[in-house]
């Protein structure tokens, strides 16, 4: 989402560091049982992020009764600077992801930054 800045009436894209500390705050707003961790994938955890970004979440929780494709759903990810997706796991999951899915798995621990928590 384009910012005005205070001082000016040019509209900006907000940066990588302005985003990464939102997303550390929301995670302080985010009344979600069983909390482990959450970061940042993909464009903005690699410093690539450009005008149109968006934001890939990745959050650990210890349990959750919803099916995996309903987690996102019940984030207010609308709450972010830019437009977010995110891909919520259980630890019991992403200890497992590799078996299913290698790539996916070496990607996400690869490049994760964590803003809270942080998971092996």
């Amino acid at each position: 989402m384009l910012v005005r800045s205070l001082r000016s009436s040019v509209l900006r894209w907000p940066g990588r560091a302005e985003v990464l500390q939102a997303l550390a705050a929301w995670t302080q707003r985010l009344e979600l049982p069983g909390l482990a961790a959450v970061g940042a994938f993909s464009s903005y955890a690699r410093g690539e992020a450009g005008v149109g970004s968006d934001l890939d979440v990745l959050v650990i929780v210890e349990e959750r009764a919803l099916p995996f494709e309903r987690r996102m759903a019940q984030l207010p990810l609308d709450e972010l600077p830019v437009l977010a997706e995110a891909l919520v796991y259980t630890r019991e999951e992403w200890e497992r992801l590799g078996e299913r899915s290698s790539g996916l798995a070496e990607t996400l621990r690869r490049e994760t930054v964590w803003v809270r928590g942080g998971v092996d």
